[in-house]
């Protein structure tokens, strides 16, 4: 009898909807979610789904969603700090690959955010990724081009034009980031 490594160890959707707490999964391996975020991250989600919400609201088929499901597979689930889909949603998760996804990073989350994901969201043709940073009060933006992500740029108070959406969408850092400053 062979010893059971960790390697061994293949985890499915079936698995991650019954398990207790905050959690992900990545191709098959569960990675335990930090626990509850700080203020400045929760104030941050937050102000980006406000100021993200305000421009979908007379598109009918946008929506923007703050820690929502993510499956991607049976093997890989992912919870987002904001998305924006442009189609119809429902259910318990989504499944179609959104138009844009923010993470928050914070310390914890960092090597996640800005290798695991980065690649895994541009396997999946997200066509924008962003990552922001309420320490450094800065939007580190990403858009799709072919197979991988190309940086567009760091932003601290410019504002970031999203026109290949369905719904053009913008984002003024400045005003993003005034959430932090009250």
């Amino acid at each position: 009898m062979g010893t059971l490594t960790l390697d061994d160890l293949h985890y499915t959707y079936e698995d991650y909807a019954q398990w207790q707490g905050d959690w992900e999964l990545i191709e098959g391996v569960p990675v335990a979610m930090t626990p509850a975020p700080g203020i400045e991250h929760q104030l941050l989600a937050s102000e980006l789904i406000r100021l993200l919400g305000n421009q979908v609201v007379e598109c009918p088929e946008c929506h923007v969603l703050g820690e929502t499901d993510y499956k991607i597979s049976e093997e890989t689930v992912v919870r987002p700090d904001v998305v924006v889909v442009c189609e119809p949603v429902g259910g318990a998760y989504l499944t179609q690959v959104p138009a844009l996804i923010v993470e928050v990073v914070s310390p914890s989350t960092a090597r996640r955010d800005e290798r695991v994901k980065l690649q895994l969201y541009a396997q999946q043709k997200v066509p924008c990724y962003l990552l922001a940073y309420p320490l450094a009060r800065r939007v580190t933006a990403y858009r799709l081009q072919k197979e991988s992500y190309e940086k567009i740029g760091d932003y601290t108070k410019e504002t970031l034009t999203f026109e290949e959406l369905p719904c053009p969408l913008s984002l003024d850092c400045a005003q993003l980031f005034r959430v932090l400053d009250r």
